[in-house]
């Protein structure tokens, strides 16, 4: 069975009233505001849409049954 590894990016550590980070595939990196009910781009300064938070998502479980 093969695994994937995500490189974590040590440049995007913990960050007061967020949750996360979290690291795609893609190297996406995020961020959840649960005031803001929203996942936020550190790169772009930036909240994402639910759409494309979806396709990141989806992406991993791609990944997943990959490599099942």
């Amino acid at each position: 069975m093969a695994y994937t590894v995500f490189q974590h990016d040590p440049s995007f550590g913990p960050r007061a009233g967020l949750e996360g980070p979290f690291h795609y595939p893609s190297g996406a990196v995020l961020y959840y505001d649960p005031q803001a009910g929203e996942y936020y781009d550190p790169r772009t300064d930036f909240y994402v849409s639910n759409e494309d938070v979806a396709v990141l998502k989806q992406q991993i479980i791609d990944r997943l049954t990959q490599n099942a």
